[in-house]
Formats: structure tokens, C-alpha cells, sequence
């Protein structure tokens, strides 16, 4: 006959609420005295509760993301009656008194250990059948964070890794003792990517997307529901992948374009009456763009398939980004650099049309170079764009403000964009990122650069 137990959160000391980031057990698994049950982590730690019978879960009493603190109720288990009784007298034998209005026993700092290994030698009465004695290290007074079969990280570390879908286990540590640091979950990172890009990943790699967490968020209040529009569904996972697999550095700047919007007004207002003729920024940042990748051709390389060599193009298409009621979007301007600020402000505005209207071709978004995404016309200042994959680079434009510059003699009011430069560190090294941005910024500041 079976006797359900409740199995609730042992003494945390001086830890108030800590979070729930793993449940090992499932209702319907057997599982010995001090196996796993659940994973804590806190600030300083990261913690697992063992299991204080030998029996089957019933029932998992709590879920991933849940704060708890002592004495909360985690789970039931079901154990034979004669079980629980032979347990009882253990605990009276060893003068072990349960904690009042708990139903386990305190966690017992008289567990038998190997001298050498410093693992526990579980007396053979407790185990299950064909069970191996635990290689786990031993829980001494409280929870305490273990530091031998677990890998050796902190909690701040095993959140980076779980986001990034890594097993600690396949790291090697650089830090004291043998502990993980960021820098090692990124190298690893880093290095199974370059494997996959020259042999066809497996199911069974160890670099996976993690799952996406499951919230019932009408526990919380009334929800809508409506499907994910399949444009962003495609976009998604196209950026999770560049993100992923690209390492990202941003490089932030100014432009200083008071000259550059004086001379575009002036242009508008003696054109007012013709709408098809007026200039935004757009148009010269494309121009600006183009001379850019053509001055430095690192920016407009890519990486190929066997991750050996580099691929340099002798043309320069680049995307805009477009903003759609389905999502976002991205045309390609194909040979910027061969046209002119007027031709490319009309291509412009076809294509957003086409863009908005939902008649764009697959092909009118392949080919891209390079990519521009304005939200000028929004607002904010800097912001990490991300890199759209095979191109190296992507260029973001903020809402430009009017601030206080000195000139040698005094502050003035100039214009000043906020520049995002984006770009593939496998490729572009940081000095070329500083000149390639820097190039910009003169090119815009003072559009005659374009001329030469």
C-alpha cells in the first residue's frame, strides 16, 4: 500500500525567494532518496532539491519560473507504507527531528562519503534495484551549491548558456578551478558554428535553439489570440539565425547633416509643385553608402559555404527596409553606385509602394550587398541592428536632433543622425568598422565627396 508524501523546499537559511530554472521529475517517475528533483538558482548560487524518498511523483506542484522560499509545497510521492515507517525509525535512530510543519526530514549532514572521490556511498538498503551509488557530491546541512558533477558556473553564466541553447557539460572551463566564464561559452559558440559551416548538422549537435518558454498568460487576465502573420514567421527565424550564427559588433557615431538638409529643402521648395522630384535623407544615404563599399571592399564580402574563403562582390545592390502591416521587408536597389541622387529617390519610392501593396518578388529581395534601416522617421536614437546573412554590414539611421557642437570658437546648432553600423566580426575587423563609419559621416556632412 502506497502513502502519498508532500515533498516541500528545505531550509534556505539566509536565501529569501529564489527561482524554479529546471524541473528534472515528471508525474509517473520512480526515483531514489537524494535523487534531483528540481533546480534553484539565486543570485550567489545555483541550487538542486533531493528527493528525501524512495517512490514515484504523483504530482509536480510547481513549474519553471516560479518563485519559492522554505517550506513551499513542490511535489507528491507516492512510497510504500512500510517505507515511510522504516523511515520514521531511521530518523528517531539517528535523532534527526523534522522541521514542525514539514513532512521530511531535515537534510542530514551524515551521509556516507568516499575519502577519495568525495561522492556519496548510498548504504545498499536505499537504492533502487541495479541502482549505482550516487556520484552526486553530498548536501551537508542546507542546500549548498555543488561544485563537481555539475558543471562549475554561475548562475549569470548558465542563463546566458541556456539562452544560447548550450550544455555546460560540453564546456571547458578557463576560469579558477576550473569554472566557466561567458568568454568560454562564447568561444564554444563560436566554434560550433564554424563546424557546421563545413559539415551538415546533425540531430544530435550540441548547439540547438532553445525552446520557446510556455506561459498560460490567462492565469493572469483576458488575452486575444490571433496567427502570427507568416511574413514574420519567415523574417523570424531568418534573424534568429544571423543572430545566432554571426558575431555582431556595432559601432556608433554621429553625422553631423546640416549642410546636406539645407541644400535638400532648398531643392524641395523650388520643386514644391512637382511631388515626383522631392528628396528625403534616403536617397543620399544610399549614394553615401555605395561610395563607402566601394572605398573599403571588405564591407562588401562574404563568408562561403566552407568557411575558407572570402567572397568579394564586384557590384553593389543594397536593401532597404521597409516597414509593412504584414511585417518587415527588404528590397534590393541594385547597382547603387551607377546611380544618381534623383533616379534613386524615384526607385525609392516605386519600390515601397510595391513593398506596401504586398507585390514584391522574391526576386526583388535577393542579392543585397548591404542593407539600410531608417527609422528616422520614428524616432529614438541608437540601436543594434541586426545583420541581414550573407551580407557583412547593416547600417541604421535614428531621427536626427539639433545639439550644440564646438567649432574652435563656440557651440553651435548643428543637425546631428545617429549612426548604427552592424557588422560581421568574422570579417570586418574593428578598425575598418571606425573607417567605414567615419567615410560615412564625411560623405554626408558634405555631399561634394560624392562627386569625386
Amino acid at each position: 500500500m502506497a502513502t502519498i508524501q508532500d515533498v516541500r523546499l528545505p531550509d534556505l537559511g539566509d536565501l529569501d525567494k529564489v527561482e524554479i530554472i529546471e524541473i528534472l521529475v515528471t508525474p509517473g517517475d520512480k526515483i531514489a532518496v537524494d535523487a534531483p528533483l528540481i533546480t534553484l538558482e539565486s543570485d550567489k548560487a545555483t541550487l538542486e532539491v533531493p528527493s528525501p524518498y524512495t517512490g514515484i511523483i504523483t504530482d509536480v506542484l510547481v513549474k519553471i519560473g516560479d518563485k519559492v522560499q522554505t517550506d513551499h509545497l513542490l511535489l507528491h510521492i507516492a512510497i510504500e507504507t512500510a517505507q515511510a515507517e522504516e523511515q520514521n525509525k531511521d530518523q528517531v535512530q539517528n535523532k534527526v527531528a523534522p522541521t514542525p510543519g514539514k513532512s521530511q526530514p531535515e537534510l542530514q549532514s551524515t551521509i556516507q562519503t568516499d575519502p577519495e572521490t568525495k561522492t556519496i556511498a548510498k548504504p545498499e538498503s536505499t537504492r533502487l534495484h541495479g541502482e549505482k551509488a550516487s556520484t552526486r557530491p553530498p548536501v551537508v546541512g542546507r542546500l549548498n551549491e555543488y561544485v563537481t558533477s555539475k558543471p562549475h558556473a554561475g548562475p549569470a553564466v548558465r542563463r546566458f548558456a541556456r539562452e544560447l541553447g548550450v550544455d555546460l557539460i560540453q564546456v571547458t572551463g578557463s576560469g579558477p578551478k576550473g569554472r566557466i566564464l561567458r568568454d568560454d561559452v562564447q568561444k564554444f559558440v563560436h566554434k560550433v558554428v564554424s563546424q557546421n559551416q563545413t559539415t551538415q548538422p546533425t540531430a544530435d549537435t550540441n548547439f540547438q535553439v532553445p525552446p520557446p518558454i510556455q506561459v498560460d498568460f490567462k492565469r493572469f487576465g483576458p488575452i486575444d489570440l490571433k496567427p502570427l502573420p507568416r511574413l514574420k514567421q519567415l523574417s523570424g527565424a531568418h534573424l534568429l539565425r544571423s543572430w545566432l550564427t554571426i558575431p555582431h559588433v556595432t559601432q556608433f557615431d554621429t553625422a553631423d547633416i546640416t549642410d546636406l538638409e539645407a541644400f535638400r529643402h532648398t531643392h524641395n521648395q523650388d520643386i514644391a509643385n512637382d511631388k515626383e522630384r522631392k528628396l528625403t535623407l534616403l536617397p543620399f544615404a544610399l549614394k553615401a553608402c555605395a561610395a563607402a563599399l566601394k572605398a573599403l571592399p571588405i564591407f562588401n564580402s562574404a563568408i562561403d559555404s566552407t568557411g575558407k574563403q572570402l567572397i568579394t562582390r564586384n557590384y553593389i545592390h543594397i536593401g532597404i527596409a521597409v516597414d509593412t502591416d504584414n511585417g518587415l521587408v527588404v528590397p534590393v536597389i541594385r547597382n547603387v553606385d551607377q546611380l544618381s541622387i534623383r533616379q534613386l529617390a524615384q526607385i525609392l519610392r516605386q519600390v515601397s509602394a510595391k513593398a506596401r501593396s504586398g507585390k514584391l518578388t522574391p526576386e526583388d529581395m535577393r542579392g543585397g550587398c548591404f542593407t539600410i534601416s531608417n527609422l528616422g522617421g520614428i524616432g529614438g536614437e541608437y540601436f543594434t541592428p541586426i545583420i541581414n546573412a550573407p551580407e557583412a554590414a547593416i547600417l541604421g539611421l535614428s531621427r536626427a536632433q539639433t545639439r550644440p557642437q564646438w567649432n574652435g570658437q563656440e557651440f553651435q546648432p548643428r543637425l546631428m543622425l545617429p549612426l548604427s553600423l552592424s557588422y560581421d566580426h568574422r570579417i570586418i575587423d574593428g578598425v575598418d568598422g571606425a573607417k567605414f563609419i567615419i567615410l560615412l559621416k564625411q560623405f554626408l556632412q558634405d555631399i561634394r565627396h560624392l562627386l569625386l
